[in-house]
């Protein structure tokens, strides 16, 4: 969210310049595409649960960014309405897992 929050503003302006659309979809890189079964089974439902929404949340933003035909105007207001949908799936992700820079806990 840091991220996408301090570049979108250059994101669009280069989509805008180039026409390209890696510049709207690179930000949105996301380990979470790499992760297995038994990394996801070892949390709890609820956290699986907020996961699954948070990413599912950004997937639909990346699907959006990286076949949009919109022009740049478009993209910043769709891009800021699904940046407030995002932030609320992500504070309900930290609520449940906690912080990036949280120390964490032990996994069972």
């Amino acid at each position: 969210m840091t991220r996408l929050a301090a570049r979108h503003d250059a994101m669009v302006q280069r989509f805008s310049r180039h026409r390209d659309r890696a510049a709207l979809v690179e930000p949105l890189t996301t380990w979470f595409s790499t992760i297995t079964f038994s990394q996801l089974a070892a949390l709890e439902p609820r956290e699986q649960k907020a996961v699954s929404r948070f990413y599912e949340s950004l997937d639909d933003l990346r699907w959006y960014l990286s076949s949009t035909e919109d022009m740049p105007n478009q993209v910043t207001l769709s891009l800021s309405q699904s940046m407030r949908r995002l932030e609320s799936k992500y504070k309900e992700l930290t609520h449940v897992i906690g912080l990036p820079e949280a120390d964490g806990a032990p996994v069972r």
